[in-house]
């Protein structure tokens, strides 16, 4: 089925249509200098398709929520949320398809790239049978890719640019169509904008905006200059959902509007020098002894950072666990309402349920994040506190556990302990399991069960594992003429311990 979207007219006053089954394969980019129609544009786009595929609009200035006026649309604010809530929202959203508006404007600046950046990962990490096709906009796309690191942290620079990333470069097979607004091109990274095929160019003034561009739509440096003359509401469009070459757009008229102050003059107050003297005077002194408030307080919530966010899982109230299934976890109806904790939880430790986890089937196999999450779920419900625990304690932990390093005890464990503190946790596995035996006289484990430990299928990156640990200076490995290899472990507890053979 091929649908066609009308965005508006070209300088003959023929219709511009987007075809939205390539616009769903293909991607967007809109660029555009503030002022130049890039909301009205996609808003417009938006409208037109309305009720044919779903849509999903990062708004961090609260300008699309007047989409739910006219459509079935859904806000969604994001200071309402906890961070697990915006996650376990999003993954509704994919569940049952519904269109919504993340609006971010009660945020500040960080925390709505987090806020952004949490949503969008949960929307791609959804399961498969849940990748149905969606419009995801995500309007001023500098904030949440950014080509440079500009104020951000780097903790949050990456979180974002990963979630964009793997929007507009891995999305399409999950079935979202990633279509990004951004005032200036030089600010938003590269590998975020090479990746869509389909371009909508707003006005623009300054030359490294205006050849990127022209190089996007294949247009030389003479013919960029039109770029500085395009009006507000006009674009030039290309790519294979738009037109097959340049394309001059007016934007067509739209049936909601947004909720930022109106562009256009008003006539001033009818007020004397005096009078607006007394207007801006009276109580001052009164007025500015109260608390500032710039707009109306949401409920506190949590720091959006990615740990936090995941932590923040175990210090909520435990839910009550069924009889029939006491390690299940109770979804409640309404995100914010939780279970109150249960006086019979077992007590544990939080090594028990890393062991326990580490027990599951196919655990080294799954994303640190998602092993977390579960972590700190199974802490809250067995009432263990677990705020100190970040994600980086946990992937040492639950490495030194799967490695066998609880197999130690007393001055040997601590040796073993200081022994590997140093080294990276995503090799931390397969070393601690060699160390613990060669420490115990075990024979070294074999490639299949390093596969395992490092949560892989493939032999080749097992070979590739220990060439890397064996130039670290970590293990020495030993080929003999028979072929057998000989793996050693230098440095450890007890040197006269006998090396057994892989």
């Amino acid at each position: 089925m091929s649908a066609h979207i009308d965005i508006g007219q070209d300088a003959g006053r023929h219709t511009v249509a987007i075809d939205l089954e390539e616009l769903l394969a293909t991607r967007l980019l809109v660029q555009g200098n503030s002022g130049s129609g890039k909301s009205h544009l996609l808003r417009r786009l938006l409208e037109e398709c309305a009720g044919q595929v779903q849509q999903v609009v990062i708004d961090p200035e609260g300008d699309f929520v007047t989409l739910a006026d006219a459509f079935d649309h859904v806000v969604i604010d994001g200071a309402a949320y906890s961070p697990r809530e915006i996650e376990e929202l999003a993954a509704r959203v994919r569940q049952h398809r519904a269109s919504v508006v993340l609006t971010l404007d009660e945020l500040e600046v960080e925390q709505q790239i987090r806020c952004a950046a949490l949503f969008l990962t949960a929307l791609f990490d959804a399961p498969r049978e849940h990748w149905y096709p969606a419009l995801v906009v995500v309007d001023e796309a500098q904030m949440f890719a950014p080509a440079a690191a500009g104020e951000m942290s780097d903790d949050t620079r990456r979180l974002t640019l990963s979630a964009m990333t793997n929007l507009m470069c891995r999305g399409r097979k999950r079935g979202l169509a990633g279509i990004v607004a951004t005032q200036r091109l030089a600010k938003l990274a590269k590998n975020v904008a090479a990746e869509a095929s389909n371009f909508l160019m707003g006005r623009t003034f300054l030359d490294i905006d205006m050849q990127r561009a022209a190089d996007l739509l294949g247009m030389d440096r003479r013919q960029a200059e039109r770029i500085r003359d395009l009006q507000r509401g006009q674009f030039l469009g290309l790519g294979p959902a738009i037109s097959r070459r340049p394309v001059a757009v007016n934007v067509g008229p739209v049936r909601t509007g947004g909720r930022s102050g109106g562009a256009g003059l008003l006539p001033l107050p009818d007020a004397d020098g005096d009078a607006m003297e007394a207007l801006l005077t009276d109580r001052l002194s009164e007025a500015a002894s109260d608390p500032v408030v710039r707009r109306p307080v949401p409920p506190p919530r949590p720091a959006l950072d990615l740990e936090q966010a995941l932590r923040t899982v175990a210090t909520l109230p435990p839910a009550a666990p069924r009889e029939a299934e006491p390690e299940a976890v109770a979804v409640p109806s309404q995100p914010k309402s939780l279970p109150a904790p249960t006086p019979s939880t077992p007590a544990a430790s939080i090594e028990d349920i890393v062991r326990d986890l580490a027990a599951s089937d196919g655990a080294t196999f799954r994303p640190a994040t998602s092993l977390f999450r579960d972590f700190a779920i199974r802490c809250r419900q067995q009432g263990v506190a677990s705020a100190q625990i970040d994600l980086a304690r946990f992937r040492h932990l639950f490495a030194c556990e799967i490695g066998g390093l609880s197999r130690l005890t007393g001055a040997t464990r601590s040796r073993v302990e200081a022994m590997i503190s140093g080294v990276d946790d995503d090799v931390l596995a397969p070393y601690v399991a060699m160390v613990i035996a060669e420490v115990l006289g075990d024979p070294m484990p074999d490639e299949e069960e390093l596969a395992r430990l490092y949560g892989s299928s493939s032999p080749s990156r097992i070979r590739r594992l220990l060439d890397h640990l064996e130039r670290s200076g970590l293990i020495v490995i030993r080929e003999e003429f028979g072929g057998d290899r000989i793996i050693m472990v230098p440095g450890i507890p007890d040197p006269d311990e006998k090396t057994k053979a892989a």
